[in-house]
């Protein structure tokens, strides 16, 4: 696989970006990342994140950025995206209280407004998914009641592959349904008693499910593992040498 597309999450690499941001990014890219996805700024100002990519080379293919800060300052979020030449402005996560179909009804309203407030900008907003989206209501998912009361320009989805598969989805067939609408995923593996590892090491047939997600689209495929059980910068390491074995 060619590596220009590959990102990964920082969330994999936290424990080392709690001690040293800065260190850590430089470290990515030693390893051989081309591009990055936030989860957080480590503190750093937009110009400074910026200078850090341009020394390292990194591309910042996107970023999380939670529901209140979100509500709170999305002028502002959006700013920090432009200055350091973000695409992708992802939500990633809502609290358990949250997680219910008269609480989606509510946001996806909001959404579209914030992917108008996004678009007029320049960048592309989105969401990202874990397992409970995938809980039936009604005969739908979750998920695919948002998407369908949402603007597919507007609003994007970055499947998570292994969140998919462990609710039962097959991200692939996911993919196919909402072809041109998922413009990032998250390639994560998964093992035999369903917890994470490094990609290319788990059960999930990630080769096929990239080379159809290629084909229908997406256009970042970034790199994470929530809870690595070795050095979680020798996890990001395996995962992309595995990624550069795949025939993709």
């Amino acid at each position: 696989m060619q590596l220009d597309s590959v990102a990964l999450q920082l969330y994999t690499v936290r424990d080392e970006t709690a001690r040293d941001f800065v260190g850590t990014v430089r470290r990515v890219a030693e390893i051989g990342y081309r591009a990055v996805e936030f989860a957080g700024y480590g503190g750093l100002s937009a110009r400074e994140m910026a200078t850090l990519l341009k020394e390292t080379g990194l591309k910042a293919a996107s970023t999380h950025v939670g529901l209140a800060a979100l509500e709170k300052n999305l002028e502002g979020e959006i700013d920090y995206c432009l200055e350091i030449g973000c695409q992708y402005l992802i939500m990633p996560w809502l609290p358990p209280e949250l997680r219910t179909p008269e609480y989606f009804r509510t946001l996806a309203p909001r959404l579209n407004e914030w992917g108008v407030r996004c678009h007029e900008r320049g960048l592309h907003f989105g969401y990202h998914n874990h397992d409970f989206e995938f809980v039936p209501h009604d005969g739908k998912y979750l998920l695919d009641s948002l998407l369908e009361v949402t603007n597919d320009v507007l609003f994007k989805l970055e499947l998570d592959v292994y969140w998919a598969a462990y609710a039962g989805v097959d991200p692939a067939s996911y993919i196919q349904q909402h072809s041109g609408r998922i413009p990032l995923i998250h390639v994560k593996d998964m093992t035999p008693d369903r917890t994470f590892t490094e990609v290319g090491d788990g059960t999930l047939n990630l080769e096929y499910v990239i080379q159809i997600a290629r084909a229908n689209g997406t256009q970042w495929f970034v790199v994470e593992n929530d809870r690595p059980t070795i050095p979680s910068l020798e996890s990001a390491r395996r995962s992309l040498e595995n990624l550069q074995k795949m025939n993709v």
